[in-house]
């Protein structure tokens, strides 16, 4: 995307001025202007969270019941109205967890106390009757979801609320049917242990952090598609954890999420994990608790084609990161709740929140505060943080900023985490990781954004790439000199090695023109340094909307059985990221059933980014794009993508940028039962 190529943007519902954005310029990435409300009209806008309803006009009965809904929400009593079909399906707090042993942790199972849920959804909006015509060209009925009133108090665990009923459970028998249609298959056993470690990031720069064996990414898990997983994870940190399998078609009492497919992890305690994979591609391994991600918790996961069509004579897996974690005291959690004090909500977000207790286990875990750390300062304030004008050199939340600068920046925020390094392969850009090739070597690259707030232009100095996948899915070969990579996001490219000393370069976006680099060498010369800006990075830039899937990976025709709206909002000043308005609550429920074709039409309301992740599923962007997991959400922007409903259970729709699903942004499909 071009930089005059910039969205119209409107106002945030969330009603700060300071943050509304004022500028209405045209085009971009993805499908155009987001249409904001219009005169108040609720068919101008559906993001209404209230109850399902299935393809078909509203009768005089279903009206009688959404109004009986209304009247019983607030006791938290409410299930799944307006669906004539609906079910008593099982308590999800009755059989949660499942009855084999090898699903449930070895220690006793309990919740852990500091997972609590925060804040309670705000009243519904009027009921959407209106059929959305969206970038496909096709129609369909428009979905809201179940919640019930209460979704418990700040910290306490998420006493009160109530799961609705009719849903499939993680552990239920559909999941489990699901799973034997994936077949049998060879079992490859791994073991992964999380534990406190001290790693060097190169040149003697030692941090206090998390990771997985001492090792920084975690060791690569790399298995054949049709074989089976059956990983053990040992957790040695002093909170609770899990595994998620960013990418992965798994299981869905085996997709990691805490208070929802399972119980977290307690320290101290086991938990195996055992799937089918069926599906080839680069993926990744993360918890799914808190802001455990913006440490170095995290390892690829590679899944090879046994009929890869690629030929190459070298492989390479590159992840980039941001990081924070244990420089000069400072922590992601820290980090977190400087930006929640500033927004005047304390104690710790709504999420999957497992609050820093340090290495110790008892309190302390640093400080995002730490003044003017970087010599910069900025003495007309941070630009909508809540803070006021007028702060001078040494009074900005040195890690918990705003950012602004960079090269050649896109419209609008896309981060606002001031971390001081940018890895590749866990080693800082002063003393990067050296890839070694011959001239005219084929080099398979396997690009992941492993950050936890920021996005990436990615280009190797002195060479083309070839774009082959994204996110795990073949595309249409495209060629490129730069790639946009958002949090979370994969790519797969092919170069032909040239004869030299190159630099590979990951430069953050909208982050003071700082980079994360790695070095390919196949023949003599000096290495390139932390400032060296490849030529190729003001280039053409490769982005997610420009490229189109291959035939293989291609949904069939088909108009969506069902359209649900997510519009993401929130702002800075208050820190209350949300989507349609209400904050993450495991109870919540964007209801669908199996065999449908599902249509979700994101609208971003913000100024930020936001890197929207779906569990369980791939969708397809419009247009004949590539099919995806994670997709970038520039400010203003619509975009509708589709999925087919085929793997039942319980499933997360979030922004895949640590700090706003952790504050809120985050939902839940669920499949009726």
């Amino acid at each position: 995307m071009r930089d005059s190529q910039r969205p119209a943007l409107h106002d945030d519902p969330s009603g700060d001025p300071s943050e509304r954005p004022s500028e209405r310029p045209s085009g971009g990435l993805w499908e155009g202007p987001s249409k904001g409300p219009s005169n108040g009209r609720p068919e101008d806008r559906s993001d209404a969270p209230d109850d399902a309803r299935p393809a078909g006009p509203r009768t005089p009965s279903r009206r009688a019941l959404l109004g009986a809904g209304a009247a019983v929400a607030g006791s938290g009593l409410l299930a799944a109205c307006g669906t004539p079909d609906t079910g008593s399906g099982p308590d999800l707090k009755a059989g949660l967890y499942g009855s084999h042993p090898s699903r449930r942790p070895h220690t006793s199972p309990s919740a852990h106390g500091s997972h609590g849920l925060h804040g309670a959804a705000g009243s519904p909006a009027p009921h959407s009757t209106h059929k959305d015509h969206d970038a496909h060209g096709s129609h369909g009925t428009h979905d809201t979801h179940d919640s019930p009133g209460t979704h418990g108090s700040h910290g306490g665990g998420g006493s009160g609320g109530r799961p609705p009923r009719g849903y499939v459970t993680p552990d239920g028998p559909e999941v489990a049917k699901c799973e034997r249609e994936r077949g049998t298959g060879p079992v490859r056993h791994f073991t992964l242990t999380a534990a406190a470690t001290r790693l060097d990031l190169g040149g003697g720069r030692t941090v206090r952090t998390w990771a997985y064996g001492d090792e920084l990414p975690g060791k690569e898990i790399r298995v054949t598609a049709g074989e089976r997983i059956a990983l053990t994870l040992h957790n040695h940190l002093p909170q609770s954890t899990t595994v998620h399998w960013h990418g992965l078609h798994v299981r869905n009492d085996m997709d990691g999420v805490p208070d929802l497919t399972q119980r977290a992890i307690r320290p101290g305690g086991s938990y195996d994990y055992h799937f089918k994979v069926n599906q080839p591609g680069t993926h990744w391994l993360h918890p799914h608790v808190g802001v455990q991600l913006d440490r170095g918790l995290y390892a690829p996961l590679i899944v090879e084609d046994p009929r890869e069509p690629l030929s190459y004579d070298r492989e390479w897996v590159v992840l980039i990161d941001d990081w924070i974690d244990g420089i000069d005291g400072r922590t992601p959690d820290a980090v977190l709740a400087a930006f929640l004090k500033r927004a005047g909500r304390h104690g710790g977000g709504m999420g999957h929140m497992g609050m820093d207790m340090g290495d110790d286990g008892k309190g302390g875990g640093g400080t995002a505060t730490r003044h003017g750390h970087d010599g910069h300062g900025h003495g007309k304030g941070d630009h909508g943080h809540g803070g006021g004008r007028g702060r001078g050199h040494g009074h900005e939340h040195g890690s918990a900023r705003r950012l602004f600068g960079g090269h050649r920046r896109l419209w609008g925020d896309p981060g606002s985490v001031d971390h001081p390094f940018h890895l590749i392969n866990g080693r800082t850009a002063r003393h990067p990781h050296t890839f070694r090739a011959r001239p005219g070597d084929r080099i398979r690259i396997r690009f992941i954004n492993a950050a936890g707030d920021t996005s990436y232009r990615v280009a190797l100095g002195g060479h083309r790439m070839t774009v082959t996948h994204t996110d795990g899915y073949p595309v249409r070969h495209a060629k490129t000199d730069a790639l946009l990579l958002g949090v979370g996001e994969r790519y797969d490219v092919l170069v032909t090695a040239e004869d030299g000393v190159f630099p590979l370069t990951a430069l953050a976006e909208g982050k003071r023109n700082r980079s994360a680099l790695a070095v390919l060498r196949t023949g003599h010369g000096a290495a390139p340094g932390p400032s060296d800006r490849p030529g190729e990075l003001r280039g053409r830039l490769m982005t997610a909307d420009r490229l189109k899937a291959a035939a293989s990976a291609r949904l069939s025709s088909r108009r969506p059985d069902r359209v649900i709206d997510m519009t993401l909002t929130g702002n800075m000043a208050r820190y209350n990221w949300a989507i349609n308005g209400r904050p993450y609550s495991p109870y919540q429920r964007y209801p669908v059933r199996s065999g449908e074709r599902v249509r979700i039409v994101f609208r971003n309301h913000t100024r930020m980014w936001h890197p929207m992740h779906l569990h369980g599923h791939h969708f397809t962007l419009p247009h004949g794009g590539p099919r995806k997991d994670t997709t970038i959400m520039l400010p203003g922007r619509r975009l509708a993508v589709d999925f087919d409903a085929d793997n039942p259970g319980l499933w997360m729709v979030h922004c895949h940028n640590i700090y706003h699903s952790e504050s809120g942004m985050m939902t839940i499909l669920g499949y009726r039962s």
